[in-house]
């Protein structure tokens, strides 16, 4: 919603500073939920978020923990939002893909990306803000850039998150997704926002 804000790191998330409510939030932390391969390595309930072990890489993994943390229930999250494609991370596009069912009944798949951050925002013709969609012009783009310096200027590694609900017309229900050949789009995205982590 355009405004950088440091997240609570505290178990009980006494210190937050956002509106876990926000329309806003809400779509970015589905975003971070869903595409992303981390998991908590089993038998861990007990034991705090932060201090759970991780089976991914150290990105994915505080990711996990962050949504853990504010939101809950992740995995439960994965199990109602089923994921049935997925281009996962490669250093030569810098980004990730995975289309979903939703538990909505809605019945369009989703399509989540998270990435480079200059990599996801060329691949978006819009951005989420405020709760409401707007074409992502040039003022956004240096706003964008301005915050991507910032947050990398303090020496923190800056994903870019973005979404898309396919058209049922065209990705009907059972729709043969294939990430190999790529035929859903990886265009003409949605921007939801930044997340960054030391």
């Amino acid at each position: 919603d355009n405004t950088i804000i440091e997240a609570d790191t505290s178990e009980d998330q006494s210190g937050c500073q956002y509106d876990k409510t926000s329309e806003g939030w809400k779509t970015l932390s589905r975003i971070a939920a869903l595409c992303n391969r981390a998991e908590f390595k089993v038998g861990q309930e007990e034991v705090p978020i932060l201090k759970r072990e991780v089976n991914g890489d150290a990105s994915e993994a505080a990711l996990l923990k962050c949504v853990e943390l504010a939101v809950g229930d992740v995995k439960g999250w994965r199990a109602r939002n089923k994921k049935v494609c997925e281009i996962p991370f490669n250093s030569t596009n810098k980004y990730q893909v995975s289309i979903h069912e939703t538990e909505d009944n809605d019945p369009r798949y989703l399509l989540v990306m998270k990435g480079a951050p200059e990599r996801i925002l060329e691949r978006c013709s819009t951005i989420y803000m405020n709760g409401e969609e707007k074409p992502l012009d040039e003022e956004m783009k240096e706003s964008f850039n301005n915050a991507y310096l910032e947050l990398g200027g303090l020496g923190e590694r800056v994903l870019g998150f973005c979404d898309y609900m396919l058209p049922s017309d065209k990705y009907p229900l059972g729709y043969p997704f294939d990430a190999d050949a790529v035929n859903f789009p990886v265009g003409g995205l949605r921007f939801v926002g930044l997340m960054s982590m030391i």
